[in-house]
C-alpha cells in the first residue's frame, strides 16, 4: 500500500471525481476525511470505505467559509493526529453566459468555491504540515483553465475558466513557498471527465436536439486522439501517484489528463 498510515482530506468527496479520489486513497491505505456540503453523499463515501476495511470520517464543510474549513482540518487532526494529504476538489461549473450578461454574484460564487476554497483549505492544512515538515497538496484544475495557453478560448465560461487558470497560479506559488518545508504542491488538469454529470448533460442535449446519445458522444470523443475521454478513475489514479513517494521529485507541476484533446488541434 503506497499510502499506508497517511491521513488525507478530500473536499467535494461525496460524488464524482472527489468520491473516486477518496476511495482510491483509502484503497492505498490512507485514512480519509471527506468534506462537502451534502451530508448524505459524504456518508455514502465513508460507508463504502469502511465496508472495505478502511478508515474514513465525514465532515460537512462549505469551503468558502473559513471557520468551517478550519473545523474540517482541526477535526481531521483530532481524529487521526496529523494530516499528510489535501486534495482540493470542491468546485462548480458556474453559468454559461457571455461576460456582458454575467451577474456579479455568479462570478463571485464560482471564484469563491473553485479558487478561494482551495486557498483556505491549503492555508489551514499548512498550519500542521509545516511543523511536521511533510505534506502533499493536490489541486484539481481543468483544461478549461488552460484554454488560453496558445490554443483557444473558452467562450461563455469566463468565471470557471478564470478560476481554474488561477488554481494553476496558486499551485505554483504554494509550491515555491512551502517547498523548503518538504511539502509538495501539484495540480491535476483533466479535460472532459466521463461521469454521471457529463453523461446526463449529453442525454439532455440528445433529447433536446432529437439526435441520439451515441451520435453526440461520438462527436465529443472524435476530438480526442485516444478516441475517448478521461474517466474519474484516471483522475483518482493520478491523485494517488502525486500523493505517493513515487512523485517525491514532482512539485509545482500540472499533470494534464486529456486523452490527446489538444494533439488534434
Amino acid at each position: 500500500m503506497r499510502l499506508k498510515d497517511r491521513v488525507a482530506i478530500v473536499t467535494g468527496g461525496g460524488r464524482g471525481i472527489g468520491r473516486a479520489i477518496a476511495l482510491a486513497l483509502a484503497e492505498e491505505g490512507a485514512a480519509v476525511v471527506v468534506g462537502a456540503t451534502t451530508p448524505a453523499k459524504l456518508e455514502e463515501t465513508v460507508t463504502e470505505i469502511r465496508a472495505k476495511g478502511g478508515k474514513a470520517v465525514a465532515v460537512q464543510t462549505d469551503v468558502t467559509d473559513e471557520k468551517q474549513v478550519e473545523r474540517l482540518v482541526d477535526q481531521t487532526v483530532k481524529e487521526f493526529s496529523r494530516v499528510d494529504i489535501l486534495v482540493n476538489n470542491s468546485g462548480i461549473g458556474g453559468p454559461t453566459a457571455n461576460v456582458v450578461d454575467l451577474k456579479l454574484e455568479e462570478w463571485n460564487r464560482v471564484l469563491a468555491i473553485d479558487l478561494t476554497g482551495s486557498m483556505l483549505c491549503s492555508k489551514h492544512v499548512l498550519k500542521y504540515m509545516i511543523p511536521q515538515k511533510s505534506g502533499v497538496i493536490i489541486n484539481i484544475g481543468a483544461e478549461g483553465g488552460r484554454a488560453g495557453d496558445g490554443r483557444s478560448g473558452y467562450p461563455m465560461r469566463a468565471p470557471y475558466c478564470c478560476a481554474k487558470m488561477a488554481v494553476i497560479g496558486l499551485t505554483e506559488t504554494l509550491a515555491t513557498e512551502v517547498g523548503p518545508h518538504n511539502i509538495r504542491v501539484n495540480a491535476i488538469s483533466p479535460a472532459a471527465v466521463k461521469g454521471e454529470r457529463l453523461i446526463n448533460v449529453f442525454k439532455g442535449r440528445a433529447e433536446a436536439s432529437g439526435v441520439s446519445f451515441d451520435e453526440l458522444w461520438g462527436k465529443l470523443t472524435a476530438n480526442y486522439s485516444l478516441g475517448r475521454v478521461t474517466e474519474e478513475k484516471d483522475v483518482a489514479a493520478a491523485a494517488v501517484f502525486l500523493a505517493s513517494e513515487e512523485a517525491r521529485a514532482i512539485t509545482g507541476q500540472t499533470l494534464v489528463l486529456h486523452c490527446g484533446l489538444h494533439v488534434n488541434f
